[in-house]
């Protein structure tokens, strides 16, 4: 392995915790990855000796707080590769994100008849606020489809692109962890005049991200599936779309002047970030990304790799005929995340017959109900890896679904 996984593991105290009488075996990083002692010392540190509301006051320990908060922005420009940290603007998470680029891009630049080009394996967040703009300005939306393989089918992506405005997809399947192709995407939608925007929450805490480089017009990532505190998220755009865009929220922070009759917004970022900001989820989220790139992300997609063939081959070995794995065959094509199904019994039994082994997996649609469609199944049970995860936890994972898989045959 390219990781020294069992020095890694030292740095998360709950992994130190014992379930069912087992060691925690935690399997559900798509879902919310772990925190280590260094992200939970920074925020500790923070409240505990530089709290105070950025951006307003005049006083030292204002300052403190506002360099800490800005200190982060620059941070995660620096992880992806933004353009400025000024293209940089915190949010909630990815979904508000998505959300922020609907309601302010999309309805100062969709009509009806429009077009939007998604694709059928798309998180809700990535579905939802769509669909909710298309009942309300009847824009179309079109999809790219998921082959026999698993993989994105671009074979109709140029036909498709024709015409549309925004072209919204997944940088990698929470369900599949099918990688997609996002630089021939972004550049098929450039040539067609379409604007771009990525969802990269299973993209970013796996794999090296150069936002430069994909050419993307907008980019989004979580906090907490990259080893960072839940409550924050990263909006990434160019300066020429952000400085386009009209303001999401109203309230204090986003605006330059108030009058009894009118107001001015604030300059990009700080537009986008109306009220007080998570201060110590920004600091916490910084702690994280330094601590990834001390692992650095060449080594945790090399791991990831490694570990995804493994676990491919171990269950497929172990379990035969009696496991369905979803996704592409390839580890090279796929991020860390494994859907499968147990033959014969529900994904919700499998999730809590784990349980009593102490492994952690997730069971349902994975917000992604139009793929469960697409797969022919209601609910899928889902193992997803990560920096301290490692062939003893496969073969936890294994070994538990065998006893599943033979208490549910008797």
């Amino acid at each position: 392995m390219s990781l020294d996984v069992a020095g890694i593991r030292k740095d998360f105290p709950i992994l130190e915790r014992c379930q069912a009488g087992n060691r925690l075996v935690f399997l559900d990083s798509a879902a919310s990855s772990q925190k280590p002692r260094q992200v939970i010392d920074a925020m500790t540190s923070y409240y505990e000796t530089s709290h105070a509301n950025v951006h307003r006051g005049a006083y030292s320990l204002a300052a403190e707080a506002t360099e800490l908060y800005e200190g982060a922005r620059r941070t995660a420009a620096r992880f992806v590769n933004a353009p400025s940290e000024r293209c940089v603007v915190f949010a909630k998470n990815v979904t508000e994100a998505i959300n922020l680029v609907a309601h302010s891009w999309g309805r100062s630049n969709l009509r009806q008849g429009d077009a939007v080009l998604l694709t059928e394996m798309e998180h809700h967040a990535n579905l939802v606020p769509w669909l909710m703009l298309a009942e309300e300005r009847g824009i179309e939306l079109r999809f790219l489809g998921v082959g026999e393989d698993h993989l994105l089918d671009v074979s109709d992506l140029d036909r498709l692109v024709d015409g549309v405005k925004l072209v919204s997809f997944t940088a990698m399947s929470n369900v599949l962890g099918t990688l997609t192709p996002i630089r021939q995407i972004v550049d098929a939608s450039h040539a067609a005049g379409a604007v771009t925007l990525v969802d990269a929450a299973q993209f970013v805490p796996h794999l090296p991200t150069d936002v430069q480089a994909l050419g993307t017009d907008l980019f989004a990532f979580t906090g907490h599936k990259a080893l960072g505190p839940t409550g924050i998220g990263v909006l990434v755009g160019t300066e020429e779309i952000l400085d386009g865009m009209p303001a999401f929220l109203g309230g204090g922070e986003m605006i330059l002047d108030v009058r009894l009759d009118g107001w001015t917004p604030n300059e990009v970022p700080h537009r986008f970030e109306a009220g007080t900001p998570p201060i110590a989820e920004a600091v916490g989220l910084a702690a994280a990304m330094d601590y990834l790139d001390g692992l650095g992300m060449a080594s945790v997609r090399e791991h990831e790799v490694t570990l995804t063939g493994y676990a491919l081959r171990t269950l497929t070995e172990r379990l035969g005929d009696r496991i369905t794995l979803h996704g592409p065959s390839e580890p090279a094509q796929r991020g860390g995340v494994v859907s499968f199904e147990l033959e014969g019994v529900h994904p919700h039994d499998v999730s809590q017959v784990l349980d009593q082994h102490g492994v952690c997996v997730r069971a349902g649609h994975h917000c992604a109900k139009p793929l469960m469609r697409r797969l022919g199944v209601p609910a899928t049970a889902r193992a997803s890896l990560y920096v301290y995860n490692d062939t003893d936890d496969v073969d936890a994972l294994a070994g538990a679904l065998e006893e599943a898989s033979s208490f549910f045959s008797l």
